[in-house]
């Protein structure tokens, strides 16, 4: 374990349970921007992406329609 995960530990065990919950949410939602970065910089290159060209074109060809669950 690193060094500031037994300080983040620590800190922890001293709050009150809500306050720990809160560290947990906050820790969660730095990761999820981490991973919305990650995807930003991928969709950012400028490289060619022949499938997901094709899947855009093949989904609007098939127009609009209420999606059907016996069909999935």
């Amino acid at each position: 374990m690193s060094v500031t995960t037994e300080e983040i530990v620590r800190v922890c065990e001293i709050l009150p349970a809500e306050k720990q919950t809160e560290v947990a949410d906050f820790a969660r939602f730095l990761l999820a921007r981490q991973d919305d970065e990650a995807w930003e910089q991928r969709l950012a290159q400028s490289q060619p992406r022949p499938r997901l060209d094709a899947f855009l074109r093949e989904t609007a060809a098939e127009g609009d329609e209420p999606l059907d669950p016996a069909r999935l």
